[in-house]
């Protein structure tokens, strides 16, 4: 090559050394947007799911709760079936809703009755968020509500007679409610049979209906059926007191339960990452706490006047009336009105615990009955008045009034009746009461060989 052509060789080439120049820091630039936008969604979606996995342990921490505020407001000689019962609820309800009541709850079929069985297979499920996460987070709801009967109908039901119910109530009363409400069914479903029949879909963020009344109304059936514990009424018909052997366990058992509704009810935003998303769990952590206070101060004061006494038993009930009352709405509402919510539904558990045990006899040793069942279709329709975009008192109309009222009733009227179909079923078949010699001595040597306390 001679001095002639080198000019002509080195011009190409530097010209594709300056277009290159200019090409390839866009497209590096380009690249390190992509890749700084797919390490923030990385980034968010890991903080999503440690806070939902944080919400789940605190869901879960409720169950000491439940098994301590079980066993203080029972006596001594059933403290070890009381606890038998919250580990099988929590055992078996996650295995079984593993198996088969995750797919019957969230299954595709959003329409119909309910999902499929999903037999372990969670591939149905698609979601932003890990799977796994999702399906334990959920499960600690479904263990919630079959925990809640436990207390109702304790001191006197068969052991194996509770093993039967934890199974269906996991794999078919809790799940196919579910379905209709969270697993978009029709009575959440946007344009679907409760929206077009209202204005309005139903609303309930972490449960007063979904969790705790389908608890609560089980409760109230199966404790009829029941029957009250032998001493409870006498030959006039009249109730007499029968004290729990540990109040201190009781109090300590509320103070868990109110610590792990902080998972139970911010946690349901199942998200933290993001503006939305921060601000509405802060917002709901308040309106949580300040309706627990409202409940356990307003349940005081009405025990106060009533029975001339502050009584820590219905001040316990109280906290946790209006932690289940404003469970629906905790995310719509503004604070004052989760104020209104828990100072009413604490009043409304004082009454409804008397009218249960005095007027319809229903021996409910813990008033799981009114404190869940009750307070939890309170707080579901105080929703429909309260809620800031679309409540009643805020001119919204009688629509979200009406979804909520319809919602409640048919999820009502699913868990009682299906409660009175298995227990009748069960207490025909085999009975589900225990002995009279077995419940005068204590169900925890009989049941279980063991006692909670020895000296």
């Amino acid at each position: 090559m001679n001095k002639r052509t080198l000019p002509r060789v080195i011009r190409p080439v530097a010209a594709g050394i300056a277009l290159a120049a200019l090409f390839i820091p866009g497209v590096c630039a380009q690249e390190a947007t992509a890749g700084a936008v797919e390490t923030a969604a990385g980034i968010s979606t890991s903080l999503d799911t440690v806070w939902m996995l944080l919400a789940a342990m605190l869901v879960f921490f409720m169950q000491p709760g439940f098994a301590m505020v079980e066993a203080g407001f029972t006596r001594i000689k059933n403290s070890a079936n009381i606890l038998m019962k919250n580990f099988i609820d929590f055992t078996l309800g996650s295995l079984l809703f593993f198996f088969v009541g995750f797919g019957i709850m969230f299954g595709s079929d959003g329409a119909g009755f309910a999902g499929m069985p999903n037999f372990g297979n969670l591939s149905f499920f698609g979601s932003s968020l890990p799977v796994e996460g999702f399906l334990i987070f959920q499960t600690m709801f479904c263990a919630t509500a079959a925990t809640i009967v436990s207390g109702a109908m304790a001191e006197r039901t068969k052991f194996h007679i509770y093993l039967i119910y934890t199974v269906l109530i996991s794999v078919v009363i809790y799940p196919v409610s579910g379905h209709w409400t969270w697993g978009g069914g029709w009575l959440m479903a946007e344009g679907g049979w409760l929206e077009q029949h209202t204005g309005a879909t139903f609303h309930d963020f972490a449960g007063s209906t979904i969790v705790h009344s389908v608890g609560g109304w089980v409760s109230l059936v199966g404790a009829a059926i029941l029957g009250p514990r032998i001493g409870k009424y006498g030959r006039d018909g009249k109730s007499k007191a029968i004290p729990g052997h540990n109040l201190t366990f009781a109090a300590l058992g509320v103070f868990i339960l109110w610590f792990g509704w902080f998972g139970f009810n911010p946690g349901s935003q199942l998200a933290a990452s993001g503006e939305a998303d921060r601000t509405a769990i802060s917002h709901v952590f308040l309106t949580t706490n300040l309706a627990a206070c409202a409940g356990g101060l307003v349940s005081l004061l009405t025990a106060w006047v009533r029975y001339r006494k502050p009584s820590l038993s219905l001040t316990l009930n109280g906290v946790l009336a209006g932690l289940v009352g404003i469970t629906a709405g905790c995310d719509v509402v503004s604070p004052e009105g989760a104020v209104v919510i828990g100072a009413v539904c604490g009043a409304v558990m004082v009454f409804s615990v008397e009218i249960i045990d005095k007027v319809f006899r229903i021996d409910d040793p813990v008033g799981a009955s009114s404190v869940h069942g009750v307070c939890g279709l309170a707080g579901t329709l105080m929703t429909g008045l309260l809620a800031v975009d679309g409540g009643l008192f805020y001119g919204g109309g009688a629509a979200l009034m009406l979804a909520q009222l319809a919602g409640a009733a048919v999820v009502g009227l699913w868990a009682a009746g299906m409660g009175y179909v298995i227990f009748k079923g069960l207490d025909m078949a085999f009975g589900i009461r225990v002995t009279r010699r077995v419940e005068e001595e204590g169900l925890d040597i009989y049941e279980h060989g063991e006692t909670a306390y020895n000296n």
